[in-house]
């Protein structure tokens, strides 16, 4: 079975590196910024799971994307950030092996 570097890996994996790079100090524009792409391939990934039929992984990533929405902001202390973007970060790049694109997304996306 191949595996290629589909818009979703290449997203998950993107917004891994934007959440281990928030460890560092940023102006807040990073952080609003961060919350949208961590939103939005969260939610994408969680739809993706969805058609997988993969329950586990559909609530884990929606639960995700709730938290880090970027209309009604989540406000927590700085350490507790790091620890949960390290840990969203992970799973991002977890879910890579558990969470494909299928045949049909593929060819939807292609716009065939």
């Amino acid at each position: 079975m191949k595996h290629y570097l589909t818009i979703s890996t290449a997203a998950r994996i993107a917004a891994a590196v934007l959440l281990f790079y928030a460890l560092q100090r940023h102006p807040y524009s990073y952080y609003t910024i961060l919350r949208w792409v961590t939103c939005g391939v969260a939610a994408y990934t969680a739809y993706l799971a969805f058609q997988r039929q993969s329950v586990g992984w559909c609530w884990l990533l929606g639960i995700v994307a709730v938290f880090f929405n970027p209309f009604v902001p989540v406000s927590l202390d700085r350490k507790t950030w790091a620890m949960i973007d390290v840990a969203i970060g992970i799973l991002f790049l977890i879910s890579i092996a558990f969470v494909q694109e299928s045949k049909k997304t593929k060819a939807n996306n292609a716009g065939i």
